[in-house]
């Protein structure tokens, strides 16, 4: 299949049953830095503020910035914002391309920015540099899996619904305990503190001891502290910066001067898939509410990066679905979580009540699936459309990621239709990027059974 996007032309062998208009982002790319290839050399770096991270992309570009190459360059520097994190952009090779960006503040990418500028407690900034100055890639960051084992440690988990915490004894789980809570309809943030402290407690007292505090929490966390997270949605701003940022710390003060190492769930997740294979380079991609990622790079070592799939650019095609967060078209969130089997489910014949949760569309067309498909025969092509997603999908992160192992969890992984998505992938992986399958192994959780608790693995963290 062949279509032209901004003087591109584009080549697909795989298009989804229910979005024709579909065009991977990573072909698009492809076909860019292809017709590219003999102009003059740009650079894009992305870091964070204190340097720890730092990521760049080079490309060849024409003399004269045209719309493909505005276009390109917002995308790529979306998806690295989203991948890695950082306020700080450096651009060479094109003063035209640098303002164009920095112009966007107030434009296409201000959701980006704005968001990156919170994480990160300052402006964001653009600087033009010459090439021969372009920063190299850094990472200083990787907490990588203990590999002695030993000590007494507390793994905590922290989920929007329940809290898991283990007392892990040299590597052992010697207890584990499973609490509900209610955090995100909570608005007293020592509501999140007692109940985190009281678990903490709990684990202590089934140990002699404690020397480290490992920790396993949905959201964005920098050196340990809460910069954004839905476990606190409730929590207003200012009692937020005052008792929810360091909320991790502090009660892991309770234990004495004792190492602390927080990380987003979707790593810990990545961390306790890795532990179970025994490999590195290992990618999680967790589609449900949203759409959640991590990463464990070759040593076992967790970076700090953001992961935040849900934001990344994926699909080039101008009518690509809205996201009303962040403002934008064509991101992830609307292609790998509940919202993207809602998205498609008109199209595959299924009519949802206005009066559903999207949880409970979820299963309307999980039910489908269930039933043999005789009453909605569409169903089997949602996940097929959400399967083709992906796969092209995979071959974009693989530009930014090294990854040998890909773990898909998630509810909209669940039952025949997450066969069907994995059974897609691969086909587009196959078909398309040969290298690439061979090289990476996609793991459903049946296949790769985690039988690390995320609270005993978070242990491993320290």
């Amino acid at each position: 299949m062949n279509k032209e996007f901004m003087g591109l032309n584009i080549e697909t062998k795989h298009a989804p049953p229910l979005d024709a208009g579909f065009l991977p982002l990573a072909k698009v790319l492809e076909a860019y830095e292809n017709s590219t290839a003999k102009g003059i050399k740009v650079g894009i770096a992305v870091e964070r503020p204190d340097g720890s991270n730092r990521f760049v992309y080079r490309i060849g570009n024409p003399v004269h910035l045209s719309d493909l190459d505005k276009y390109m360059a917002r995308r790529i520097l979306a998806g690295m914002l989203w991948f890695y994190g950082g306020r700080k952009v450096y651009v060479s090779g094109s003063y035209a391309l640098h303002d164009y960006l920095k112009d966007l503040a107030s434009d296409h990418l201000n959701f980006d920015y704005d968001f990156m500028a919170n994480v990160y407690e300052g402006e964001f900034e653009f600087h033009f540099v010459p090439m021969s100055e372009l920063p190299e890639d850094v990472c200083k960051l990787d907490s990588k899996i203990s590999t002695d084992g030993k000590g007494c440690i507390i793994g905590f988990d922290a989920g929007g619904s329940d809290m898991k915490v283990s007392a892990v004894v040299d590597g052992e789980a010697v207890f584990s305990e499973e609490i509900v809570w209610h955090p995100k309809i909570t608005e007293d943030p020592k509501y999140h503190y007692d109940n985190i402290v009281s678990a903490m407690k709990l684990a202590a007292s089934k140990m002699d001891r404690v020397d480290g505090v490992g920790v396993s929490s949905a959201g964005v966390y920098v050196q340990n502290r809460t910069m954004a997270a839905s476990l606190f949605l409730k929590v207003p701003k200012e009692l937020f910066d005052e008792h929810v940022k360091d909320i991790y710390p502090k009660a892991a003060a309770n234990f004495g001067d004792v190492p602390l190492v927080v990380a987003n769930d979707g790593d810990v997740t990545a961390l306790a898939g890795a532990m179970e294979l025994g490999v590195g380079r290992v990618f999680g991609i967790a589609m449900g509410t949203s759409q959640a990622g991590g990463y464990i790079n070759e040593s076992g070592g967790i970076m700090g990066w953001l992961n935040e799939l849900a934001f990344v650019p994926v699909d080039a095609n101008p009518d690509a679905a809205y996201d009303e967060w962040s403002r934008d078209i064509g991101r992830g969130v609307l292609y790998f979580s509940q919202d993207a089997v809602i998205k498609l489910a008109p199209a595959a014949g299924i009519t949802l009540d206005a009066g559903l949760s999207p949880a409970e569309k979820l299963l309307v067309v999980q039910n489908a699936m269930i039933d043999g498909h005789e009453n909605q025969p569409g169903a089997k092509d949602i996940y097929k459309s959400i399967g083709i997603y992906l796969g092209y999908s995979i071959a974009y992160y693989s530009r930014f990621y090294d990854i040998n192992h890909i773990l898909l969890l998630g509810r909209v992984m669940s039952g025949d239709g997450g066969l069907l998505i994995l059974e897609n992938a691969r086909i587009v992986l196959r078909d398309e990027y040969p290298e690439l399958a061979e090289k990476i192994t996609l793991h459903l959780p049946d296949e790769a059974q985690r039988r690390v608790g995320q609270s005993v693995a978070a242990a491993a963290l320290v």
